[in-house]
């Protein structure tokens, strides 16, 4: 009687770990795939969208986890397959150097027009 006490326990405690990882891997499905472009629709993350690739995408990242791959290795892989463009957040490369500098450039360029403006009045 008392090890069908020990089993049970251990069987409750078996499953309520086994629901907790599946909740903590479906939490980094979501965050990896809300930093996702989905090719297909236009404007939406791999996570807002229900397209047949963006539900791929889901698998695949789940796929990956599952292996036992990190963030930046699964981001590293959908990099090499489709290019630096199906992440929201580009890092900072000979590429993309102009994507993060034009907008510094912009704002500066505007400042030092309204700056002219408003000191010649």
């Amino acid at each position: 009687m008392n090890k069908m006490k020990i089993l049970l326990k251990l069987i409750i405690i078996f499953l309520l770990f086994q629901n907790f990882s599946s909740a903590e891997t479906s939490q980094k499905v979501d965050k990896i795939s809300k930093n996702l472009r989905c090719l297909i629709c236009q404007g939406q993350s791999v996570y807002d969208s229900q397209s047949d690739f963006a539900l791929s995408m889901k698998i695949l990242i789940q796929n990956k986890i599952d292996e036992g791959k990190n963030d930046e290795q699964i981001y590293d892989f959908l990099k090499n397959k489709y290019g630096e463009w199906i992440v929201y957040d580009p890092e900072i490369n000979k590429n993309t150097f102009l994507l993060w500098v034009l907008p510094l450039i912009l704002f500066v360029f505007g400042g030092i027009l309204i700056f002219r403006k408003v000191s010649i009045k």
